[in-house]
């Protein structure tokens, strides 16, 4: 489900979501478009920009410099990569660079270092231990690629990172560590990630609902990764991993006790502290923790009879993409909520602190078209067929603080992420997007198949 608000079914000028072209490069995908690929990213090392734009025959490597003007570009064949998708990208401390190419067949990464000065390029073969491990992330951080894995046999993971051309394996090691469930019942750390998949949230960005109800989530930052378990009631287990030395620690955080046992919790970790939310029909439970020790900074307790007083926009409800519906009460709200799997998002920007509480789930409805005046001329679906349709919900309601965790009265104004799902969804004849965060604005790239253009747009939070 895609995050958006009231406000942007009130819009009736693009003027307020306004956004800039930064610009646009002439290419032609030559109507094969379903073997062609966009993606943009930013040398943190030098800020300068690139986009890489594959076809079934080629590649065409454009850099920028900070200011996003045009400084080179590399357009060359598929050699090595035929029938390969673009998983990632690295830079090298020369500032070329390299990108990752997979085979699910093979099994490997063609890892191809391309060298804008000489228009050159030097390519190496990676074999991914896919027959012992599932894949479970891969990611950029630090002009590093890594790739993440989890072991079908072991109590552990392992990550790959790939830097200046070599892979460097680390493996992380769980099985000295105790998992239960809900039930209290002892579980291995297989089982809880079988039975509760990671989630890996993006960093700097906003995590929307139905990703941040995951009861394993994983935050990747500079060196190190932060994996939390929400599948007990009781407590956030959580594993902070250096990815240096390979150490694991594990901290606990017990969730907040209510008058009555919870039907759905969660917890989400942001900048050395954790968001944890407690939920019943009765009564919502919110809880802000410091990460290194433990102690409650801010503490709410809801009952259904209460008004939510650190809500900034009204109680909302939505099914599928439609126009959310304001629900009257608190006591509705939570009757609701404790129906779905919780969640809650925090993201920061320059100006605030802005916390999304909810939760999403699904219903699954069998449909029968016996009786239906239903239009099948050439005899494909007998009477007594049945269908399956299933229904994404959401409720939830957004929160504005200020950076030192003080309450405001502010209204939501909407992220680059708002904006620029409302520019896709007005602009059919944008297609491939891939959007890359900036410290300060979002870039947009995508393929104007009117034009025959890569274009790259601006969007930032907040009404321009």
């Amino acid at each position: 489900m895609k995050r958006i608000f009231l406000f942007l079914f009130l819009i009736s000028s693009t003027v307020l979501l306004s956004q800039t072209v930064l610009t646009s490069y002439t290419i032609d995908l030559k109507n094969k478009i379903d073997q062609s690929e966009i993606m943009t990213g930013e040398n943190t090392a030098t800020h300068d920009v690139f986009v890489f734009a594959t076809s079934a025959d080629s590649l065409s490597i454009l850099k920028y410099n900070s200011a996003v003007f045009l400084r080179d570009k590399f357009v060359t064949s598929r050699q090595y990569t035929e029938n390969r998708s673009l998983m990632g990208y690295s830079f090298s401390e020369d500032g070329n660079p390299t990108l990752y190419w997979f085979s699910k067949e093979e099994k490997t990464i063609i890892l191809i270092k391309y060298y804008l000065e000489s228009k050159t390029i030097r390519a190496l073969k990676f074999q991914i231990p896919l027959d012992e491990n599932y894949l479970l992330a891969n990611y950029q951080k630090d002009n590093n690629f890594y790739l993440l894995l989890q072991s079908k046999t072991k109590q552990a993971l392992t990550a790959f990172i790939f830097k200046n051309g070599m892979a460097e394996e680390r493996f992380l090691d769980f099985s000295s560590f105790k998992f239960i469930d809900r039930k209290t019942q002892p579980k291995t750390f297989n089982q809880v990630l079988n039975e509760n998949p990671i989630e890996k949230m993006d960093s700097g960005e906003y995590n929307p609902l139905y990703k941040v109800s995951a009861k394993s989530k994983l935050y990747t930052l500079p060196n190190r990764l932060i994996l939390t378990l929400d599948q007990s009631f009781r407590k956030t287990q959580l594993f902070d991993i250096n990815l240096e030395n390979q150490e694991i620690k594990e901290k606990t955080f017990m969730k907040p006790i209510g008058n009555k046992n919870p039907k759905t919790t969660n917890s989400f970790y942001h900048e050395n502290k954790l968001y944890q939310i407690n939920i019943n029909a009765d009564e919502l439970l919110f809880d802000i923790k410091d990460y290194s020790s433990g102690v409650s900074i801010k503490t709410f307790a809801v009952s259904k009879d209460d008004t939510i007083r650190f809500s900034n926009s009204p109680l909302l409800m939505q099914i599928e993409d439609r126009q959310p519906k304001q629900l009257k009460n608190t006591a509705k709200f939570l009757k609701v909520l404790s129906s779905l799997d919780a969640g809650l998002s925090v993201y920061k920007n320059q100006k605030n602190l802005f916390i999304t509480l909810g939760g999403s789930g699904s219903d699954l409805k069998s449909i029968s078209l016996n009786g239906f005046n239903f239009n099948d001329p050439f005899g494909d679906f007998p009477s007594n067929s049945y269908y399956n349709i299933e229904t994404n919900y959401s409720a939830f309601f957004e929160s504005i603080w200020t950076k030192k965790l003080e309450l405001t009265k502010e209204t939501q104004e909407p992220f680059a992420a708002d904006k620029v799902y409302y520019f896709l969804d007005s602009h059919k004849e944008a297609i491939l997007p891939y959007t890359l965060k900036l410290s300060n604005y979002t870039i947009l790239s995508y393929y104007d198949i009117v034009a025959k253009q890569l274009v790259l747009r601006k969007f930032a939070d907040g009404f321009n």
